[in-house]
């Protein structure tokens, strides 16, 4: 699988309007552009999705990712690319569909 990796800078938004922001990453050890790389482990939360079935609220909530086998790991979890598959889901795990992800390019990766 190829693409650009997720990071700490990435933008991540429901089908909906809303914003997933990721836990802070427990992993000092990569960076790119000095933001650190996101992984499987994270979990994503959604706020501001304003979505309704027959007015009734039926907000997304989180995101959750499915790596692709054999990738690379960071601390033992996938690494996320812009082409992993996700789904945004209700507090209910109801799908309401792909993530919006706007990447920034990266300058450079650094492991320490």
């Amino acid at each position: 699988m190829s693409g650009k990796v997720i990071h700490a800078g990435t933008l991540i938004g429901c089908p909906h309007g809303g914003r997933a922001d990721a836990a802070p990453a427990p992993s000092r050890g990569v960076r790119l552009d000095g933001l650190a790389a996101a992984t499987g482990a994270l979990v994503h939360t959604v706020t501001g999705c304003r979505h309704t079935v027959d007015n009734i609220p039926v907000p997304c909530t989180s995101v959750r990712w499915t790596p692709a086998a054999g990738g690379v790991l960071i601390d033992g979890s996938p690494v996320l690319l812009e082409s992993t598959a996700a789904l945004c889901y209700t507090a209910g795990l109801v799908p309401q569909g792909p993530p919006v992800i706007t990447t920034a390019s990266h300058q450079g990766v650094a492991c320490g």
